[in-house]
């Protein structure tokens, strides 16, 4: 068997570490290959990674560098990685330790100390404007709407699925959207039930915070990684997108939004103001948005082999009922199909995808 050649990360890591045998990866993870290695000559580890070939982005992303926002956020966000400069790269350091989500999975309560040490990073976004980060954007100016725009920037993020998710795929999955029930008028049913946000003004959201994106480390601190996500915009969703990422039982899940609305209150005023109409909206925002973007990953992880994955379509069908029945109600679905009925839009699209 040929060997498989060496991908641009992996002989980037090498390179840099000196020590192709102290490199460790590729790290578990769906956008980027990433290694870790301990930098020859310093006391510090870091990561090096490259996007992954193929991979289709569903988020919608504000700054050009993830690496040159976490410099302009020392100072103002509290335990964060470090930015090691090593040759003409920046480098991420390794924060060690053990996701949130390994120690306590999804559906599971979080300790007190690892909850408040979370509404204290809440507490530090709220504080961070616009005006305050000198970090270069890739989303272009009209894409941006004005401080306190709620419902200028829950429209920006709903045209970025219509046209970047939905619409740049509808010509491989036209007809599992239609089959499925998805279709243009979904998307106007969303801004007609999500209309009307309180105007709130703006800060930096991680846009990001479930239990993979928040490393214990050995003394029981909370560090915050994965920051490519970030923009600025309204500070409820970041704490709607929390809410629906973290799976928090439901009582911890009314104090976290209680809580919320406490620190970032106290230290910019209107921060919350609303929040009891409007976070349910943007939760249904949350589950609207995983229809399109969970409907075209189930699909394609079906073909992710060299032959269709028969064994795994129930399971995938299961799944995406889930979604589907989540997201039907703000995405105006007045069916949602069964578990058959989707099982079969699947082979019925993967046949029609094979012999395209």
């Amino acid at each position: 068997m040929a060997a498989q050649p060496v991908s641009v990360a992996r002989r980037r890591a090498d390179e840099v570490s000196g020590d192709a045998t102290a490199v460790v990866g590729p790290l578990k993870g769906y956008h980027h290959e990433t290694y870790v290695f301990p930098l020859p000559g310093r006391t510090v580890t870091v990561k090096c990674r490259e996007p992954r070939d193929a991979i289709l982005w569903f988020d919608r992303r504000c700054f050009l560098s993830e690496e040159e926002l976490l410099r302009a956020l020392k100072g103002h966000i509290t335990r964060i990685p470090d930015i090691v400069d090593v040759e003409d790269m920046g480098l991420q350091s390794f924060i060690e330790g053990d996701t949130l989500g390994a120690l306590h999975r999804p559906g599971r309560r979080v300790p007190d100390a690892v909850f408040d040490q979370i509404v204290g990073l809440f507490r530090e976004l709220a504080l961070i404007r616009p005006d305050m980060l000198d970090v270069e954007r890739r989303c272009e100016p009209e894409d941006r709407p004005e401080d306190g725009d709620s419902s200028g920037f829950l429209d920006r993020l709903i045209v970025f699925i219509e046209d970047q998710v939905y619409g740049r795929n509808r010509a491989e999955f036209e007809g599992l959207f239609r089959d499925l029930g998805v279709t243009d008028d979904s998307f106007q049913q969303l801004r007609k039930r999500t209309s009307g946000l309180h105007e709130r003004p703006f800060c930096l959201l991680h846009a990001d915070l479930h239990r993979e994106n928040f490393i214990i480390d050995p003394c029981g601190r909370l560090w915050t990684i994965d920051w490519e996500l970030a923009m600025f915009g309204d500070p409820l969703y970041d704490v709607a997108t929390h809410l629906y990422l973290m799976r928090f039982p439901a009582e911890q899940e009314r104090r976290m939004a209680r809580e919320w609305c406490r620190v970032v209150e106290g230290v910019r005023p209107g921060s919350a103001y609303g929040w009891e109409r409007d976070l349910p909206l943007l939760l249904e925002f949350k589950r609207a948005q995983s229809v399109p973007t969970d409907l075209i990953r189930i699909a394609l992880s079906l073909c992710d082999g060299p032959d269709f994955d028969w064994l795994a379509l129930p399971r995938a069908a299961g799944k995406l009922h889930r979604v589907l029945a989540a997201g039907a109600e703000p995405l105006g679905l007045t069916d949602v199909p069964g578990r058959a009925q989707i099982m079969a839009a699947l082979v019925h699209w993967h046949r029609g995808r094979v012999g395209a």
